[in-house]
């Protein structure tokens, strides 16, 4: 077990490019963690790794060596997790999630979900930045958009509504928009790219129609997109997930409800290139089902 420990580690400190943040990662000094890849090292005869004052990176031994060692250890964590109770779900499942999601729609929804698997560990990694899955070990992550890595494995999980929302005191004090060309000239609220593009496309009675805009005030998180249209400081676009509860007390409302907005899907993204654990398919088909529940249930939230 030690030596799959000091395996685990160089994995770690290869992804990250970095001792520290590898250490942390395992609760060890930096000194602890270089001491026992040095003794892999030592142990295989070879240097895996290249250690500058600015980083840490594989040597063409160490980049083999990692290739060929990721799937294994991916394959002996699902085997050990194979036979441990009946299959039981333990250890520390990632989850990567944009804030948005993961306080409206995930973090609400994972009482049963724990209560079933009480040894699993999740930990939830808030970026509304896609991550790069390798390099930060995360097991799972749910993002909104369009596809952007073909290579990766992922999973539709759910397909959004866009809606086109403000704040009754700031429609007040500027006038309601009655077309999207109507939209120029109003202050626009740009959330995280991969929701709100600068161009906005409408449609009714099948003719298309597109609106370049630019944001008077933008920010990378989508909270923060939503708090800023409540606040009465413009117009934005978003989810109808990310603003349901403003919706429904009124502090929002919605705008050219008699045109149709491009839908939003959501994916769930593995790693692409290991294999997915048992963990992260649970919790995916877990989700899954509890996103098509609720849009069986309430259809104008969903797609």
């Amino acid at each position: 077990m030690k030596d799959i420990f000091a395996l685990k580690l160089f994995t770690r400190v290869a992804r990250l490019g970095s001792f520290s943040a590898a250490a942390r990662e395992c609760n060890l000094s930096q000194s602890q963690a270089s001491r026992i890849v040095a003794d892999l090292e030592e142990s295989l005869g070879a240097r895996l790794l290249s250690r500058t004052t600015r980083a840490v990176v594989p040597t063409e031994a160490g980049c083999e060596f990692l290739a060929r060692m990721e799937p294994i250890l991916d394959a002996l964590d699902e085997a050990e997790q194979s036979v441990r109770e009946g299959g039981e779900l333990r250890g520390i499942l990632r989850l990567g999630l944009p804030s948005s999601i993961a306080l409206r729609e995930v973090i609400p929804r994972l009482s049963p979900f724990t209560e079933r698997y009480p040894k699993l560990h999740i930990q939830i990694l808030l970026d509304d930045k896609r991550q790069d899955l390798v390099r930060d070990a995360v097991d799972v992550s749910i993002r909104v958009g369009r596809l952007s890595d073909s290579s990766a494995t992922a999973k539709l999980l759910a397909t959004l509504s866009r809606v086109i929302v403000a704040s009754p005191d700031y429609l007040e004090r500027t006038g309601t928009p009655a077309s999207p060309s109507e939209l120029v000239g109003h202050r626009i609220i740009g959330g995280p790219a991969t929701l709100v593009p600068n161009a906005w496309v409408f449609e009714r009675d099948g003719k298309p129609e597109t609106v370049e805009l630019l944001p008077d005030i933008s920010t990378n998180d989508n909270e923060a997109t939503v708090a800023a249209a409540a606040a009465g400081l413009g117009i934005t676009s978003t989810t109808e997930w990310a603003c349901s509860r403003e919706l429904q007390d009124g502090t929002l409302v919605k705008l050219l409800t008699d045109w149709k907005t491009r839908e939003i899907p959501v994916h769930a993204y593995f790693p692409a290139g290991r294999a997915t654990r048992a963990a992260a398919r649970s919790l995916i088909d877990y989700l899954a089902a509890e996103f098509r529940r609720e849009a069986e249930e309430n259809p104008a939230k969903a797609g």
